[in-house]
């Protein structure tokens, strides 16, 4: 056999032993998305992904302008970087917020820890969602054991504080709520991985890998926080008579009652209903039925020891508060 037939020969079993083999890059572009998406209801693609090898120095020159800077702390003391551009960071806090992307660009102004605190369930689910997917993978040496640290304002301290070694960047250029903004992401890691070594790939082993999958995407959503709202009843005004509202009018509620309080999801759904009462000396709602199915029946009952600390219900509404009297319930902080 030739010289040329050997080399052809140990090119076809090197790529037959990495066909299917996640990298580090496709990973990181489908596990970001698809994270934001499903734990902060924010839609994004990555039309284009830069993966490079950069020194020190080289990172710092490629941090965006007034970005999000998130110190990532990883095995064997190793730290890293992810820089969240402001169109990012803007859009994340929004989608969390008021639920939804404003159409004027963000105002220009530096990050807070308000900022880093909301985008840290983001960072954590993306970091563990692409640990995930390079479980066989040789990437998993660098990327794996990751998670959010600390949160920095400025890029200038990150040149003390960031070892002065060779880094593997990860860069996406993001289309955000369907090209409304663009904005980029940067995640940079130690070139020189310190975590644990990828196990073996088999084809048996691919369904148990979808799962662990699964199981780590469905507990970094189901721990989110979500606010619910109990109406108490819901009336309509002339817009006449309720710009002219003052302190101590009455607004009676033709039909409310304490017994059947509706239950609104975050997106406006209704939940099903509950009664207002009391539990261990504060106002709680206790949860009687869910909305109906099809055929008209309802699910199993279940009670809810959700508990607020609201005022009791009263018709006189002061001028400040809004013409449905809501009692909120379980708001996230």
């Amino acid at each position: 056999m030739s010289a040329q037939g050997v080399l052809r020969r140990k090119v076809a079993v090197r790529r037959a032993d990495h066909r299917g083999v996640e990298t580090g890059a496709r990973a990181w572009r489908t596990a970001f998305a698809r994270v934001a998406r499903d734990m902060v209801g924010l839609d994004l693609a990555v039309p284009v992904l830069h993966d490079d090898r950069r020194s020190l120095t080289e990172l710092l020159e490629l941090v965006p302008e007034r970005a999000l800077l998130a110190v990532l702390e990883g095995p064997g003391q190793g730290l890293g970087l992810l820089a969240m551009s402001p169109e990012l960071t803007a859009s994340v806090i929004e989608a969390q917020t008021i639920g939804r992307i404003s159409a004027s660009p963000p105002l220009p102004r530096r990050p807070t820890r308000t900022d880093g605190a909301m985008a840290a369930r983001l960072i954590d689910g993306a970091l563990a969602a692409l640990e995930t997917a390079l479980a066989h993978s040789p990437d998993l040496r660098w990327t794996a054991g990751f998670r959010y640290a600390s949160f920095l304002d400025e890029p200038r301290p990150l040149g003390l504080l960031l070892e002065d070694i060779p880094y593997r960047l990860l860069i996406c250029d993001l289309d955000i709520a369907d090209g409304l903004r663009r904005g980029r992401v940067l995640l940079a890691l130690p070139a020189e991985g310190r975590g644990p070594k990828p196990t073996p790939h088999t084809p048996d082993e691919t369904p148990s890998t979808t799962l662990a999958w699964q199981a780590a995407l469905n507990g970094a959503v189901l721990g989110a926080d979500v606010a619910i709202d109990a109406v108490i009843g819901r009336l309509r005004l002339p817009l006449g008579q309720a710009m002219g509202l003052e302190a101590g009018a009455i607004l009676p509620l033709t039909g409310a009652r304490l017994d059947c309080i509706a239950l609104i999801g975050p997106a406006g759904q209704p939940m099903g209903t509950a009664r207002l009462g009391q539990n261990r000396g504060l106002r709680a709602l206790k949860f009687q039925a869910a909305e109906t199915d099809a055929g008209g029946q309802h699910p199993a009952h279940a009670t809810a020891a959700a508990q607020t600390s609201v005022a009791p219900p009263a018709l006189a509404a002061p001028a400040s508060a809004p013409v449905g009297a809501v009692a909120p319930l379980a708001r996230s902080a």
